[in-house]
């Protein structure tokens, strides 16, 4: 149960994510990146919404883990969504800013872990 609620938590972050990638880039990234050239936003709205599309593909993939019966299947389609979740967070840490690692990469690297240790 405790990995559910942690996979679901997971996919209303990247649901958030998408949200702010895609519709409220310029107006709360500037207020959230604060160490970005304020005019880099405009430039990178695009980009940017490309990034919450994709956010947006690993909410719907966690979110449908949730709904699969067969327990083996479950497990799979689960660890390889949170793997790319985890994937992304640590590369955006290295290259972007490092609290993205708290923010993405550790939730989704302890969902991993509970599943394979259940």
């Amino acid at each position: 149960m405790i990995q559910k609620i942690l996979i679901g938590f997971i996919a209303f972050l990247h649901l958030y994510f998408l949200y702010f990638e895609m519709f409220a880039w310029t107006t709360k990234g500037p207020k959230i990146f604060r160490k970005f050239p304020s005019d880099l936003f405009k430039a990178t709205k695009p980009m940017a919404a490309n990034q919450g599309l994709y956010n947006g593909f690993l909410a719907a993939g966690l979110i449908w883990s949730l709904f699969i019966t067969d327990t083996i299947w479950q497990t799979n389609v689960s660890l390889f969504f949170l793997t790319c979740v985890s994937i992304a967070g640590l590369y955006g840490a290295l290259s972007v800013e490092k609290k993205i690692f708290y923010i993405q990469a550790l939730p989704a690297l302890t969902a991993i872990v509970l599943i394979l240790l259940n």
